[in-house]
């Protein structure tokens, strides 16, 4: 029998950054309560970490793992020293203003497989309720990224 190693993304980063993550969310998005905000930083810096081990794959967020991203790199030094520590550079987040992002569920969940299941081969638990294929903004890694399928209509894109 085989037991899989399952990775703690919180582990990558320490717990005052953690913290402070987490409070910033709370602050900035009403609404947000128990522990959303925690499960989504968690899952941003799992996120950061495939797409920092996978360079040439076409890795996304869903738009809740998108907030934890925007909060993280708002915190300049401590997002660019945390991707320094992953050993892929700064990874950078790029819309794509060209391409519409579609709408509908099926073109969300099949937009976002490819990198649950990079998380999930990584070892990375995936948070079902935060991978969910609602519609809204995001952006992606820094590397060949494709239009995730997730826009709100307002005219923001994915790359």
């Amino acid at each position: 029998m085989t037991l899989a190693i399952v990775r703690n993304p919180a582990d990558s980063i320490s717990q005052s950054l953690h913290g402070r993550l987490v409070g910033q969310l709370i602050r900035e998005h009403a609404g947000m309560t128990g522990d959303e905000p925690v499960r989504i930083v968690n899952a941003t810096l799992a996120f950061l970490a495939v797409c920092a081990e996978n360079p040439g794959r076409n890795l996304r967020p869903s738009q809740r793992v998108d907030l934890g991203w925007h909060t993280f790199i708002l915190n300049t030094r401590d997002y660019a020293e945390f991707c320094e520590h992953l050993g892929a550079g700064f990874l950078h987040h790029v819309p794509d203003e060209f391409t519409r992002p579609s709408t509908t569920r099926t073109a969300m969940r099949a937009a976002l497989a490819s990198t649950v299941e990079t998380l999930t081969a990584a070892g990375f638990e995936v948070d079902a309720d935060l991978w969910a294929t609602d519609a809204g903004s995001c952006s992606q890694c820094h590397s060949g990224c494709t239009n995730c399928g997730q826009g709100d209509g307002d005219g923001s894109f994915c790359r």
